[in-house]
């Protein structure tokens, strides 16, 4: 199994070791022998260890697989969301001005423009002081869509261990406060993109209206609102101008750019420039947040590992439950640091002369009869691997789950892996059934068997 770890950011390797305490929470304890031998042989403090034992395990059971199609999904989540921020952001400049055949009512076009926006805004300032955290609809939905979009069984636990590991430094609101302040974002871009291809193009008169109020305020409120865009080079229409489009007089080309410039400015300061800078600082505050994103070792499950994982004595006898199906190995190339030829054999009695005749080149390892022997050769195969390993089994033993998860680690940690299941004893005759079984049961493992002993390939590599 290739190293789990390569590929993985650091923000990674946490999300799938908190989805892994998850799963192991709801469904119990995973077969993790082999994985806690590779954490402790990797070595480091408690925290390391328990993340390569859970990368070990998402690696074996498809959850790093998962991860990546949770990502895609929420890739495609997030470009759903944005193509419908552009249209959004152009359906209301185009809502807010019109075909160009009636005037514009500036102060309902504002309101087109801006009015939900910052109706969402000042919601969003409200439920983040007062209650700490904020309603991000949209992050919320990115993330149900993320996980739709998924369609993958073992991305189960991504999304709440994604959520439960960001809760640990309130980093949620961050993340989805950017999402959501990004969206925004570009619908104010969009809009205000809209807005210049349509004044651009079109000839706009612009009016305000009223039957109960005077004209002072709207001239007070225009001025007022004009006052920031104006110092970045914005036009404000003066008050003959204000008060011209009032009495929808025929408006002259310079009071209707003076209005197409106020009405630019103010959607440019009051609607992008607050995302843009909320956007920015969630951004900042996500990026220093998960910079100092820790595992929480005091949680239960990870207590649990501390002696597995750090053992301060070597505890045998202890049976794992049985995997619930049978385990894969994958024939590789002999690594770089692996080398010589070894001989082991499992589970055989008396009747079996052991070890058979072999070259000075060819290493006896004994037989695995006991939970201790199969652990020292692990341990030692973990260090020292093999370039060639050859197992003896006794065929007239059933083809256990056991024994099939031994000969799968043992694979995994040898460069190249046989099989010798052994000839029937004098006197006795092997089972066709039983010798079946083992025949199927070594081919969904992918190692090659043999009812002889191959000692031209162990020496040399060939037969």
């Amino acid at each position: 199994m290739e190293d789990p770890v390569t590929a993985l950011t650091r923000f990674d390797a946490r999300w799938l070791t908190e989805a892994v305490r998850l799963r192991e929470q709801h469904a119990g304890l995973l077969d993790d022998q082999e994985a806690n031998r590779q954490a402790r042989q990797h070595g480091g403090d408690l925290g390391e260890r328990i993340e390569r034992r859970a990368l070990w395990l998402a690696e074996r059971d498809g959850m790093l697989t998962a991860l990546r199609h949770w990502k895609q999904g929420a890739r495609l989540a997030l470009i759903g969301l944005m193509l419908f921020a552009v249209l959004s952001g152009a359906g209301l400049a185009f809502a807010a001005l019109g075909d160009g055949t009636r005037p514009v009512n500036v102060f309902w076009a504002l309101g087109s423009l801006l009015g939900l926006n910052l109706l969402m805004l000042l919601g969003w300032a409200l439920g983040f002081w007062l209650s700490g955290e904020h309603g991000a609809g949209l992050g919320r939905l990115w993330l149900w869509l993320s996980e739709r979009l998924a369609r993958d069984a073992q991305a189960a636990h991504l999304a709440p261990a994604l959520l439960v590991m960001l809760e640990r430094r309130r980093l949620s609101r961050w993340l989805l406060g950017l999402w959501v302040h990004g969206l925004w974002l570009l619908a104010m871009l969009s809009a205000l993109g809209m807005l210049l291809t349509l004044l651009a193009g079109r000839r706009y008169g612009f009016v305000w209206e009223t039957t109960l109020l005077a004209a002072e305020p709207f001239i007070s409120l225009t001025q007022a609102l004009g006052a920031l865009p104006s110092l970045l080079g914005f036009n404000v229409p003066s008050e003959p101008m204000i008060r011209a489009s009032g009495a929808a007089q025929p408006a002259l080309d310079v009071a209707r750019q003076a209005w197409a410039s106020w009405l630019l400015g103010v959607v440019l300061m009051y609607g992008l420039l607050p995302r843009l800078l909320l956007a920015a600082l969630c951004l900042w505050r996500w990026r220093q947040g998960r910079a100092r994103l820790e595992l929480d070792l005091e949680q239960p499950a990870y207590r649990q590992l501390r002696e597995v994982l750090m053992p301060s004595s070597e505890r045998l006898g202890v049976q794992d439950p049985a995997p619930l199906a049978l385990p894969h190995t994958e024939l590789s190339a002999p690594e770089a640091g692996s080398h010589g030829a070894l001989l082991v054999g499992l589970e055989l009695d008396d009747q079996r002369p052991w070890p058979p005749p072999l070259p000075a080149t060819v290493s006896d390892a004994g037989l695995l009869d006991s939970r201790a022997s199969r652990n020292r050769l692990l341990e030692q195969l973990s260090r020292f691997p093999p370039q060639r390993l050859v197992i003896a089994c006794d065929p007239r033993r059933s083809p256990d789950r056991g024994s099939l998860t031994l000969l799968a680690e043992l694979a995994r940690n040898a460069g190249a892996t046989r099989i010798w299941l052994l000839p029937a004893v004098p006197g006795e005759v092997l089972e066709p059934a039983r010798l079946g079984d083992w025949h199927e049961a070594l081919e969904r493992l992918g190692l090659p068997h043999s009812d002889s002993l191959a000692l031209s390939w162990l020496e040399q590599g060939h037969d």
